[in-house]
């Protein structure tokens, strides 16, 4: 009898094994990881649209974020573009919900007009990039069913592997797998594939550095596999906890942004 109380003692004293993640428990901490550090975010970010021959379109844009809730809850992104002549002036704003339609807001300058951005175009191209809208501000985390394929090393830092399928056919992949850190649950590669299988884009994470002590994408590629197109990002001057207005997030300011947000 003494020495069954003294097992449970030493059970009771040892630590208790860690809990398996599920695939959805991963993607969730994953998003959180990389589209929601900080209350609000800033960065200068550098678009190259890179053709099959090598040739180069370059875009500059300021973007602007701010979270309204918890990791996974609502968000507002603003952002106002430089560079080239032909988008100069052009902003961009999207309200991001949980489980239901974002809202999305392009001013266009030539016309000056505000052009709202159709919830069924979530996957249509950003500005010409290989990023669809939904990359940009992130794809519900319910959308897809999610699973632990494996666990393994990618560049030297142990991830887990998760596959994610559409629950419904809205997408325009039909499935992807994702590589996400185990250290911070940064996506550090993600290899999605069309309806039929094949191989369609890929992304990357090709440099993290911490910030404010958050871990930060700062340059990321995402390749058409198909086409052989592909969109180098960069992000600089990046930095959090601004103090952003929520004001800044409306219509009007779409036609004109405040300039201390701009520099």
């Amino acid at each position: 009898m003494k020495s069954r109380v003294w097992w449970l003692v030493l059970a009771a004293l040892l630590p208790l094994p860690a809990m398996a993640l599920t695939g959805e428990e991963v993607m969730k901490q994953s998003q959180a990881a990389f589209l929601y550090p900080g209350k609000d975010f800033k960065a200068r970010v550098t678009m190259k649209l890179i053709g099959k021959d090598g040739g180069e379109r370059v875009r500059e844009l300021v973007m602007l974020r701010k979270n309204f809730g918890a990791p996974g809850g609502e968000q507002k992104y603003f952002m106002v573009f430089f560079k080239p002549a032909d988008v100069k002036d052009m902003s961009f704003m999207t309200y991001k919900y949980p489980a239901k339609d974002d809202d999305r807001w392009m001013f266009i300058p030539a016309v000056n007009m505000v052009k709202r951005i159709a919830a069924q175009d979530n996957r249509s191209s950003f500005v010409g990039s290989d990023f669809t809208y939904e990359d940009v501000s992130g794809r519900d985390i319910e959308d897809d069913s999610h699973v632990i394929e494996r666990e393994e090393k990618l560049g030297g830092q142990d991830c887990y592997v998760v596959k994610s399928t559409p629950k419904k056919g809205d997408a325009d992949f039909g499935h992807k797998i994702t590589w996400v850190a185990k250290a911070n649950f940064l996506p550090l590669k993600e290899d999605q594939f069309d309806r039929k299988g094949a191989a369609y884009k890929l992304f990357t994470a090709d440099e993290v550095v911490v910030i404010k002590g958050h871990p930060t994408v700062i340059r990321r590629t995402m390749k058409n596999q198909q086409s052989g197109h592909r969109t180098e990002v960069t992000y600089a001057n990046t930095d959090y906890e601004l103090g952003i207005e929520d004001s800044l997030f409306s219509e009007r300011f779409l036609r004109q942004p405040p300039r201390k947000w701009l520099e």
